[in-house]
């Protein structure tokens, strides 16, 4: 089936003062990540930068506008595509190597699914059987020719390191599960955690490459005696300390 050509491939919109929220809505839920633009005195942070099937920097060059801060909440494909686009790319050390080698890297054509990996992916609430994308970019873009481009980090985080902004700082959080070097970015002051995919409010995925179902509960423990505000998840819409309580508890009765 051919697919519409999409008038433009980004959307956004401002969550609070400085916080954007860019969004890839012709991208299925299983893959439409987040991605957080946040403006800062000295500098500004992004946190994920979606698929790289559009140049994101291009699309959104009037958001980036000084030095920025672009995270890496881990490397998987759908958060990583466009990191190659900006000058400094931050991720954890466990996802470095990872990121260099473009190693999440598949086609979006569904032809390339196996039935067995659609149907472990609808167990986990994701149908995929009408597609990874609604539209296309532009004429002559081929879903299966889909290629995720690594790049080197300009740093490599670890547990407790700063991401400092000039007037906000952002602490660290080595949360993994999810993948071996999931972070989330903490903000004490606030109660503001960027979590990426550590958390956030749909089918957590841990029958994955990379996946440890033992240290995803131990992230849930630590991310209960966290004290939220407000969580910006790497997938699905923001939520504060009692949806967090909800989803954390709801997994580790899942997997106990």
């Amino acid at each position: 089936m051919s697919l519409p050509i999409a008038d433009r491939w980004f959307e956004r919109r401002e969550i609070d003062a400085g916080l954007t929220l860019i969004w890839e809505p012709h991208v299925h839920p299983l893959l439409r990540c987040n991605i957080w633009r946040l403006k800062g005195r000295d500098a500004d942070l992004l946190v994920d930068t979606g698929m790289g099937i559009v140049p994101l920097r291009q699309a959104a060059v009037d958001l980036f506008d000084k030095t920025l801060l672009a995270v890496a909440t881990h490397a998987h494909g759908d958060h990583v595509g466009g990191l190659h686009e900006f000058d400094h790319r931050l991720v954890h050390g466990c996802e470095a190597h990872a990121l260099s080698e473009g190693r999440d890297s598949y086609s979006l054509d569904l032809a390339d699914f196996s039935a067995e990996s659609q149907a472990r992916l609808a167990a986990a609430a994701y149908d995929i059987s009408d597609g990874l994308l609604t539209a296309v970019p532009h004429r002559g873009y081929r879903p299966a020719a889909h290629v995720l481009k690594g790049c080197e980090p300009t740093r490599v985080l670890a547990e407790g390191d700063v991401v400092d902004l000039g007037d906000r700082a952002f602490e660290v959080l080595h949360l993994p599960g999810h993948s071996p070097g999931s972070i989330g970015l903490w903000e004490a002051s606030s109660g503001t955690l960027f979590s990426g995919d550590a958390i956030y409010d749909g089918p957590l995925l841990d029958d994955i490459p990379g996946a440890d179902i033992a240290a995803y509960r131990a992230t849930m423990e630590r991310l209960l005696r966290l004290p939220v505000q407000v969580v910006h998840g790497g997938h699905d819409g923001s939520f504060g300390a009692e949806r967090l309580a909800q989803i954390a508890r709801g997994y580790l009765a899942r997997t106990g």
